[in-house]
């Protein structure tokens, strides 16, 4: 069970969070992990009608260069650790779809990911990409959630009327 460990990521902090425990859950059960990278244009125009196009040329060799530096220094993290890791990039509008797709693939039974902790109408305006693989990943989604928010959580709780 879980050999093989879909890690995407986009270089933030709380993915690097979940870089560093899929590697080490992959150590310690003896699996490999695919790193993904994904490059996600930004529309650079929107017309009147609503309709909403991009440049794929320049802005998407850009991108996928860094998505290229978030997974090799994963691959780097993997060897020295032990532990195999298939290196993966790809450029896609919507990163979530490019997960899923990723994890069907690969062959994967497991993705480790970080939620950026959005809350409310952030979340909704803004979306969701954990939400969408949680939606529609084939295997399970381990979740890792920013560290500031599970203390911000912990004083609330204390603060609260017969909170612990």
């Amino acid at each position: 069970m879980y050999q093989r460990i879909l890690v995407p990521t986009d270089g933030s902090p709380v993915s690097e969070a979940a870089v560093d425990a899929a590697i080490d859950f992959a150590r310690a059960r003896g699996s490999a992990i695919v790193a993904l990278g994904v490059a996600v244009p930004e529309p650079s125009f929107q017309s009147l009608e609503g309709a909403v196009a991009y440049d794929p040329g320049l802005q998407v060799e850009l991108l996928l260069e860094h998505a290229k530096n978030h997974v090799d220094a994963i691959a780097a993290r993997a060897r020295k650790a032990g532990v195999p890791c298939t290196e993966l990039t790809s450029s896609a509008l919507d990163p979530a779809e490019a997960i899923v797709e990723t994890a069907r693939a690969q062959h994967c039974d497991l993705i480790v990911m970080g939620s950026h902790g959005r809350r409310g109408l952030s979340r909704l305006l803004a979306g969701s990409v954990t939400q969408a693989v949680l939606a529609n990943a084939p295997v399970p989604v381990m979740v890792l959630r920013p560290a500031g928010n599970a203390a911000a959580t912990q004083a609330r709780t204390a603060a609260a009327p017969g909170g612990a």
